[in-house]
């Protein structure tokens, strides 16, 4: 069996440091990251009860795979989605909507909001659905929203769904518009769903 002589073993060990300058296992880090931002949010220190108010679960919208990336999509053309350069979410886009959901429909309603967990056993409204779209249509220069959403109002098994669409303008599509433009787009849609939801 060869064995590594030490002197080429040494100048091995010796390139590394120059090679570490080189080669890199993670990607460059972004210059920034996007968040959504609520236009309605409840006023700290209020308080809101069960026992006078009622109630809401609130579910994390499912995503195709599409939208549940870290990038913000861009439908170029039907059926084909690209990714704007340097847009990356802070965190998932379902986990913002539901988010910005949760904030307008309690101070549109005055509901508590619970998480699922919460809800267990809980007599209250149930809100889920699918976020189906989440991103930038090319062609109609727009940020465009879509929820499909599934609400049960009480004990009962009856459900009511009904599709919610938030459009924005946009004008040049690069990372500094695409979150203000889908910011706004999701507000609108949350809007309309409290506004259905009630009180």
């Amino acid at each position: 069996m060869m064995r590594a002589s030490p002197t080429l073993s040494c100048a091995a060990l010796a390139l590394l440091p120059l090679l570490s300058g080189c080669i890199s296992l993670a990607g460059k880090p972004p210059v920034q990251l996007l968040t959504l931002t609520s236009a309605e949010q409840p006023a700290p220190g209020q308080t809101v009860s069960t026992a006078t108010a009622h109630t809401l679960s609130l579910e994390m919208p499912v995503t195709p795979a599409a939208v549940a990336a870290p990038r913000v999509m861009v439908v170029t053309r039907p059926g084909a989605v690209a990714y704007v350069k340097g847009a990356v979410w802070s965190e998932a886009p379902a986990r913002q909507f539901a988010r910005v959901l949760s904030d307008t429909i309690a101070v549109r309603t005055g509901r508590v909001i619970l998480s699922s967990a919460q809800a267990l056993g809980d007599p209250g409204a149930h809100l889920s659905g699918e976020l189906r779209s989440f991103g930038i249509d090319e062609a109609k220069g727009e940020a465009v929203v879509v929820y499909n959403a599934s609400l049960r109002r009480g004990v009962d098994r009856v459900y009511e769904t009904r599709r919610f669409e938030g459009h924005a303008p946009i004008g040049k599509i690069d990372e500094n518009s695409v979150g203000p433009a889908l910011s706004a787009a999701a507000n609108q849609v949350a809007a309309e769903v409290a506004d259905w939801v009630g009180k």
